[in-house]
């Protein structure tokens, strides 16, 4: 087998072992925080946000210097930080006393993260470039699996053996990526020295088009933007909504999960979609698809019709960030493709911070449904702005 197709495999399983880990927690830190003491609707919205963003606001930071380090010394050795970094930090978050260390190690693990879009960039870097949208489109479902099961498995181990645990075995996850990257994953050498390296205006100046990478950046942070501005009420709304509470968790882990499944199924055909009649196209139909299924979702009176909507909301999730990534890997060339990975990194990482604090201040001060309909509209102004990148580039280039 060639290196990159046995790299293509092997980042599967770290993907998939990480979006496992990750999904297995977020769905319940509202949960975990009314355990650890936050009780009251407004408090718990508030606490809810700033726990959520607070690992994205320091990955934001930290995240161009550790692109730097990767263009230098090699993607594997950042997966590797990631990885195991993270199996220790969410561990100590399983042992928590009180919401303030929560909130300390949440930030703490942001300089740990970055798995999945170093994964990205190692296996963009390193396939032919005409099997770029292959390899990204079959790397994403690794990712997009774990996060079917992750809710599911959480939700059932929250139900029957508490809160806590279900950090320990994410942490356990977690090291299996580290085992997994440190004995399958292979690395061409990176020879390449700090001097050697273009600077943000060079990079640019050598893109084809510039400014249509500009925007594919600013919809990478609309995309995170839009779903994580949900996640910290998605639990307390379906609690809202439902007239059975008994099995709260593994009910929240459905819902959460649900779209996993749909993406799963249109990642590889809407892919393959794209190649036939432009990514460009397949992009902005799944954004005014996901416009008014986020207005649909505002309405919604139980949490079989909100579970219904994530389904086919998760459609359109199979399409954006696959069709993003291969839109960045076709208007750029081969020199600055991991820096341009890199800052699409950070702006993914920008749109996680700032989502959730919109979604639980609106929640707090307007209720939960008008984080949809503020959700919505974000996306229409973000497709409005893509629409208008496209419209500059020739129609044969898109």
């Amino acid at each position: 087998m060639e290196a990159w197709k046995l790299n293509i495999f092997s980042v599967w399983l770290g993907c998939f072992f990480t979006g496992l880990a990750m999904s297995q927690i977020l769905p319940f830190l509202p949960l975990y925080i009314e355990q650890l003491g936050v009780h009251s609707h407004e408090a718990l919205s508030i606490w809810s946000g700033l726990v959520f963003s607070a690992t994205f606001l320091v990955s934001a930071v930290v995240a161009p210097l550790w692109g730097s380090l990767a263009d230098r010394r090699g993607r594997k050795l950042m997966l590797l930080r990631a990885s195991l970094g993270m199996a220790v930090v969410i561990a100590l978050q399983g042992f928590a006393s009180n919401v303030y260390q929560l909130f300390l190690l949440r930030a703490l693990m942001g300089l740990t993260s970055g798995y999945i879009p170093n994964a990205m960039a190692l296996v963009a870097s390193q396939v032919p470039r005409d099997k770029s949208g292959w390899a990204l489109g079959t790397l994403s479902t690794g990712q997009v699996a774990g996060v079917i099961v992750g809710p599911l498995l959480g939700g059932f181990m929250a139900d029957h053996l508490g809160l806590r645990v279900v950090f320990l075995v994410t942490s356990a996850l977690m090291f299996t990526s580290f085992l997994v990257t440190l004995f399958l994953i292979k690395e061409r050498g990176i020879n390449v020295k700090k001097a050697d390296q273009l600077k943000g205006r060079a990079i640019f100046h050598s893109l084809p088009y510039p400014g249509l990478i500009f925007s594919l950046f600013i919809t990478t942070m609309m995309i995170q933007l839009t779903n994580s501005s949900i996640s910290p009420i998605l639990t307390l709304f379906i609690k809202d909504i439902s007239r059975d509470t008994g099995n709260l968790a593994f009910i929240s882990g459905v819902i959460a999960a649900v779209p996993g499944v749909s993406a799963l199924i249109a990642a590889p055909r809407l892919g393959q979609l794209g190649d036939r009649i432009g990514t460009s196209r397949i992009l902005m139909a799944a954004m005014v698809a996901s416009i008014v299924l986020f207005c649909f979702m505002a309405w919604v009176k139980t949490p079989f019709q909100l579970g219904v909507l994530r389904f086919l909301l998760g459609f359109t999730d199979g399409a954006l960030m696959p069709a993003v990534q291969t839109l960045l890997v076709k208007y750029s060339s081969d020199k600055v493709t991991g820096r341009i990975f890199g800052y699409n990194q950070s702006f993914m990482y920008m749109g996680n911070v700032v989502g959730p604090l919109i979604g639980s201040s609106v929640s707090a001060v307007l209720g939960f449904r008008w984080v949809f309909l503020f959700t919505a509209l974000m996306v229409l102004i973000n497709t409005v702005q893509l629409w208008s990148g496209f419209r500059k580039i020739p129609a044969r280039n898109s």
